[in-house]
């Protein structure tokens, strides 16, 4: 009688894995996940102290569902340069802006249909659009919307451009 019991609770447990597993993977894959900032090219907004723990950051994917960010969100996006990897920098531009690059081989783009203009916040540490130029919002995998470890920078990401960054203003194309 207990082995029948205990057969019966193995049988339910099994049964609910499969179901828990199908349902955790599709909330993974379309709504969010968490991911460990490795690196120094985001500092000082992520990984601060290059000597302690890794930031944490929750990444939303739904959010992106559209390929829409803003200007100044942090994202994550496959790496143009090594499809395995996943970076993650902030949005300096969107389709249609003018941006003064940092070290690209233009110093002026266009950020053609399409695709966006991305920087980590360490310039002279990052590899990102001054590295490999407008990346295309296919590869945008998700929007950091918390940092979730350690416990004492838990808090939301707002979006926002580091000094002096962003698209230029309208007269500042045309001179």
């Amino acid at each position: 009688m207990a082995a029948t019991a205990g057969w019966r609770y193995v049988r339910a447990f099994v049964s609910g894995l499969f179901v828990a597993v199908p349902v955790t993977v599709t909330v993974l894959d379309r709504f969010a996940y968490v991911a460990r900032v490795e690196g120094a090219s985001m500092q000082p907004s992520l990984n601060p102290d290059s000597g302690s723990e890794c930031d944490v950051v929750l990444l939303n994917r739904w959010s992106v569902r559209n390929y829409e960010v803003r200007r100044g969100d942090i994202v994550s996006v496959m790496s143009p340069r090594n499809p395995q990897q996943k970076i993650i920098k902030r949005v300096i531009g969107l389709e249609g802006d003018f941006i003064r690059t940092l070290s690209y081989k233009n110093r002026y783009v266009r950020v053609p249909d399409g695709h966006f203009w991305i920087e980590g916040d360490h310039h002279g540490h990052s590899l990102d659009s001054n590295s490999f130029g407008p990346v295309s919002v296919g590869l945008l995998h998700g929007r950091a919307s918390h940092i979730i470890w350690p416990p004492n920078r838990w808090q939301e990401i707002k979006p926002s451009l580091p000094p002096h960054r962003g698209p230029l203003a309208p007269e500042e194309e045309e001179g």
